[in-house]
């Protein structure tokens, strides 16, 4: 054999070698960690601030799968305010503290839900019919409703916050069952709209996901606020059917927009529920 024949089996068994770890590298175990690893990063990219991990879009699948993990960013950004709450009291006053981590909340998240929440004032009390409410939907402009209960939210979950015992708690449990309801409402409720990135999530979100992030959600209310936490799970969940019933009163279907105002309202509920409770 000569020396060029050595090289070229040398350079074929190698080949071999690399395709074989390719192979063992995209075994099914590795696949399903890899999509649940896009899913989630599709979950926090679309609920908050944090910049791009991905150089590419997101596919409407990862998109439908990142549904399950909504309260898993819930639980990240409550440590995040949980983090910022402590530090600031040893700087500032109670009252002040909490108006800061409030504008933290809302900036977290870029203002989505907030502005959806808006939007649905404006189009669920403002329109005399479907099609004029899912108009008023998507109108940038704000009326008298959202400006009303825009300051009424806030007003509510400022004087929550300050009642709260614990607030820690409150700050973990609030968004984490605010984007569980989220969750369940792209999954149990049909889309009004024919296409958007609300209609990709939903045709891609089944009962697997909606069982990952009530799973998620059961865990995180029972490590941070025990039976406080379950009560505030259970009125949570109750707003959300509530909130989506009352939306199919009015529209043939939720939106991107009723999937924030619901979140909005969830986290409320949560936040009065502990103040009710003396948590």
């Amino acid at each position: 054999m000569t020396r060029g024949h050595e090289h070229a089996e040398m350079r074929s068994e190698g080949a071999a070698e690399q395709e074989s770890k390719g192979a063992e590298g995209d075994s099914p175990l590795h696949r399903r960690a890899s999509a649940s690893l896009h899913a989630f990063l599709a979950a926090l990219q679309f609920l908050t601030i944090v910049p791009p991990l991905m150089r590419r879009p997101f596919t409407p699948m990862e998109l439908g799968q990142g549904v399950g993990y909504f309260p898993l960013v819930g639980l990240l950004m409550g440590g995040l305010l949980v983090g910022l709450d402590v530090s600031l009291r040893l700087l500032f006053p109670v009252g002040m503290t909490t108006a800061l981590v409030l504008a933290a909340w809302v900036t977290l998240t870029g203002a989505l839900h907030l502005d959806g929440f808006l939007d649905a004032c404006d189009g669920l009390f403002g329109g005399a019919t479907p099609e004029e409410r899912l108009r008023i939907l998507r109108d940038e402009r704000v009326g008298a409703f959202a400006v009303v209960g825009g300051v009424l939210l806030l007003l509510v979950k400022y004087a929550s916050l300050g009642a709260t015992l614990d607030r820690s708690v409150a700050l973990f449990l609030a968004p984490t069952l605010g984007r569980w309801g989220m969750a369940l409402s792209v999954i149990a409720f049909p889309y009004a709209r024919p296409e958007g990135l609300g209609r990709a999530m939903k045709d891609h979100a089944g009962w697997a996901q909606g069982v990952l992030a009530t799973g998620i959600a059961l865990a995180g209310v029972w490590l941070a606020g025990r039976w406080s936490g379950l009560a505030a799970l259970a009125l949570a969940g109750a707003v959300t059917w509530a909130g989506a019933r009352f939306t199919l009163s009015r529209l043939p279907g939720l939106t991107g927009d009723i999937y924030g105002a619901i979140c909005e309202v969830a986290e409320t509920s949560v936040l009065l529920t502990l103040v009710a409770l003396g948590s």
